[in-house]
């Protein structure tokens, strides 16, 4: 029987896959989620492993719940709720990223 190391990095414990409309698997780092106007929203990264100057946009979905267990993330459609939880997300990470605008 054969030791091993189960303890994960904490990059690792933040990445999620998730599936697009075509059934393309991709990853995003989790970076925050973030509750405005009675809704979620979730902040991700997307996990560019084959491209290293990937320009560092983040991505931001509705999170809709399903059931109990299950929940499914949407795009935002409204630029202004959009701008608004970038808006929370920037201040809250002013001292963690440089923002561009």
């Amino acid at each position: 029987m054969s030791d091993f190391d189960e303890t994960l990095n904490e990059e690792e414990l933040n990445i999620i896959t998730l599936t697009d409309e075509d059934g393309t698997d991709k990853d995003f780092e989790f970076l925050d989620l973030i509750d405005l106007d009675d809704k979620e929203y979730v902040v991700l990264l997307p996990v560019e492993s084959e491209d290293e100057n990937a320009d560092g946009e983040v991505i931001i979905l509705e999170v809709h719940p399903l059931d109990e267990e299950n929940e499914e993330y949407l795009s935002i459609e409204d630029a202004t709720t959009l701008n608004k939880v970038f808006e929370v997300f920037k201040e809250r990470f002013k001292d963690n990223f440089n923002f561009v605008d």
